[in-house]
């Protein structure tokens, strides 16, 4: 069988980091003996450029008829002052979410041992970050009807069916039974009544999870949590907008955007999932050759456990970052002369060391 990936570079370092994660790719297939076949299409600023649309038909096309789709960062200040529909990530990210019917991104955030001393937190040699945030992605404020946006008034509706969210709590819930047993329930309940129903909806899917430790936390108190002691989470569940905001801060706990990858999974069995990096298209280093590839290979990573059914594949890309971190190669990001030992690296380097430790 011959798995058909859709490859949806993007814009600013999206094709160079984009690039080497195609060659983990090639060389972990030949190791694992399975068979794919890409198709490269334009989302986002290089759309707009090239169609005068984010998410040209052509790309639509390719998405559908893909059995995964894998995302590099779109947008730029490029593009900042078009209208709202017509931007990269209104008019090609979401919409792109929406048509695949993506309704839940799970971005692990893991701080390799190695990589301490570029988190901002303060943290002993035995504090182990390793947290995933469950975001429901298909509803809440980012999709709400009705939206109005003038020169004196704009609003956005939050909108959640009890439905919506038992699916993502149950998500969670599934993914807490591999991992530490614990959920943190990220909402506002003492004042959205969408944070109301979503409150309760968790506390009735928690029933079928006896096994799990369950509690809630306000979205205020959450962020701080995650500053003052990140160690207490293990999944995080949440809502879109609580998600969008929460898996950022607890990305940069681990130090760089550079080395998150993220997950999202359709709600409809015969539509892709997508995966992507957590971090932003940075058009200030696009082409410097400076860039961490990491997020975009560990996200290859991903896509090879939920859409190809290669769990090995996944857990060998994975050890093989784990090397090259251990072994002191860094990219510009991660990267600290006050230690010795440490090897700064280019996003060629670096993905070229990576490939080497593939077994």
């Amino acid at each position: 069988m011959k798995h058909k990936i859709a490859v949806l570079s993007g814009d600013g370092i999206g094709p160079e980091v984009m690039e080497q994660a195609l060659k983990v790719l090639d060389k972990i297939s030949k190791l694992y003996n399975f068979e794919y076949e890409i198709k490269e299409a334009l989302i986002g600023g290089c759309a707009i450029d090239k169609f005068g649309t984010p998410f040209p038909d052509t790309t639509k096309e390719i998405c559908l008829n893909s059995d995964a789709v894998l995302l590099g960062s779109i947008g730029g200040p490029k593009w900042d002052n078009l209208p709202p529909e017509k931007k990269p990530e209104i008019g090609g990210l979401l919409a792109l979410r929406k048509m695949l019917k993506l309704y839940a991104n799970i971005r692990p955030v893991i701080l390799f041992n190695e990589l301490k001393y570029i988190s901002p937190l303060k943290l002993n040699n035995n504090s182990k970050i390793d947290l995933v945030t469950v975001r429901e992605l298909a509803s809440g404020i980012y999709f709400g009807q009705p939206k109005l946006l003038n020169d004196d008034k704009a609003y956005d509706t939050m909108v959640y069916q009890k439905k919506e969210i038992e699916k993502i709590a149950r998500i969670a819930f599934e993914l807490a039974r591999q991992r530490n047993k614990k959920v943190i329930s990220v909402d506002k309940a003492n004042v959205l009544y969408s944070s109301m129903l979503w409150r309760k909806t968790v506390a009735e899917v928690s029933q079928d999870y006896p096994d799990i430790e369950v509690s809630n936390m306000y979205v205020d108190n959450a962020a701080m949590q995650l500053i003052l002691n990140p160690l207490q989470f293990d999944v995080i569940l949440t809502s879109n907008l609580f998600g969008d905001i929460l898996s950022d801060e607890s990305a940069a706990i681990a130090g760089s955007l550079g080395m998150l990858p993220s997950a999202s999974l359709s709600d409809d069995k015969n539509l892709p999932h997508l995966f992507e990096p957590a971090g932003g298209s940075a058009p200030d280093i696009a082409g410097k050759n400076i860039a961490n590839p990491i997020a975009q290979i560990l996200s290859v990573a991903l896509l090879c456990f939920y859409s190809l059914d290669q769990k090995d594949a996944y857990k060998s890309i994975f050890n093989a970052v784990s090397q090259v971190i251990k072994e002191g190669f860094r990219t510009k990001d991660i990267y600290s002369d006050s230690f010795e030992g440490l090897r700064l690296v280019s996003t060629k380097e670096m993905g070229k060391e990576i490939i080497n430790r593939l077994s």
